[in-house]
């Protein structure tokens, strides 16, 4: 199953997204600048292969619930995200806010 829902954090509209897979869940929280997603995300390659797309996200691990994902602190952030001050160890909530 797929759903998209929005959520708003201190007035700002974010999109979020869960897909329920094979013993797993995927789960992001997206507005038009950047996202957090889940462990699923793979920030190496984004940093790495992808560098020269400037993409602003961050990824939590062992986050089950958009909520969890929300409140979770960041595992590991790309290159971008890190000029916005988004930083390893950021609450999601944070992290997000700092993308407005």
């Amino acid at each position: 199953m797929v759903e998209l829902k929005p959520v708003i954090l201190d007035g700002h509209t974010f999109m979020t997204v869960s897909v329920e897979l094979p013993k797993t869940n995927l789960l992001v929280v997206s507005n038009d600048k950047g996202y957090i997603m889940c462990g699923a995300l793979d920030v190496a390659l984004l940093n790495e292969k992808l560098k020269d797309r400037h993409v602003i996200a961050g990824r939590a691990v062992g986050v089950k619930t958009i909520q969890q994902l929300i409140d979770a602190p960041l595992e590991s952030v790309t290159f971008a995200a890190e000029e916005l001050g988004i930083k390893n160890g950021m609450i999601g909530r944070e992290a997000l806010l700092r993308m407005v």
